[in-house]
């Protein structure tokens, strides 16, 4: 394998990075493919947008993942699949949950939604992971 088929990993500019703990997108150029890691409501200081409220922490997420897919060479155009966790889930929040999601995006990906009781702080109450093939 040489090293341009190798995995790249990367934390893009414009987004909050834990380097140390993991890597906010892999892409695996052999494949086409580039894997983000769970992106909360943090902008690129850190800071939770949206406290309290899903719809809002959604909307900061939507940014996030657009950040990270343009620095891959994608956009939410090409997910293939991503997966929803929401802290409290009711069937009331979908649409504030999923409308900024498909906002200006023909295709739909393949996807989950998972109600679960906390994540790794409980301020956050929504993480998205996704996959797209970069085109």
């Amino acid at each position: 394998m040489t090293k341009s088929e190798m995995p790249q990993y990367a934390n893009p500019a414009g987004l909050f990075a834990l380097p140390e703990m993991f890597s906010l997108s892999v892409g695996v150029p052999a494949s086409r493919l580039v894997f983000l890691s769970g992106q909360v409501a943090w902008n690129a200081e850190g800071e939770l947008v949206g406290e309290g409220d899903h719809g809002a922490q959604v909307e900061q997420i939507v940014r996030n993942i657009d950040i990270a897919l343009a620095a891959a060479g994608t956009s939410r155009e090409h997910l293939v699949k991503h997966t929803i966790y929401v802290v409290g889930y009711r069937p009331e929040l979908a649409e504030a949950i999923l409308a900024p999601l498909r906002a200006g995006v023909t295709t739909r990906s393949a996807s989950t939604l998972v109600g679960v009781q906390t994540l790794f702080d409980p301020r956050y109450l929504v993480e998205i992971d996704a996959v797209a093939w970069i085109p």
